[in-house]
């Protein structure tokens, strides 16, 4: 199972890179659609994380896909705007998906 970042700043995409995460840094939202797209073509990733600010950006398509289907596992994760809410799911999501308890 490959995990995969989508981030809109370097210290993220640095952070998860330092984790064995690969991912890409896109600073608009077609960019980021496209990344998402590709990403999610690619079934080698179980996993795809997506900063906060993107996930705002993209939430329509976002929302659309994860009820589209369960694999990739999309998840936000917090960026520097202070999305902490989002870190209390992503044990819960992960658990939900694969039935790993984090």
């Amino acid at each position: 199972m490959k995990m995969f970042l989508i981030s809109d700043t370097n210290d993220t995409a640095i952070g998860m890179r330092m984790a064995g995460i690969e991912g890409v840094v896109v600073h608009d939202r077609a960019a980021a659609l496209e990344a998402l797209e590709t990403a999610a073509a690619n079934t080698d990733y179980a996993v795809i994380f997506v900063t906060g600010a993107l996930l705002r950006l993209c939430r329509a398509e976002i929302t659309e896909r994860k009820l589209a289907s369960v694999i990739p596992l999309i998840v936000g994760i917090p960026d520097r705007s202070g999305d902490s809410h989002i870190s209390d799911n992503i044990g819960r999501y992960i658990k939900e998906a694969i039935g790993v308890q984090l």
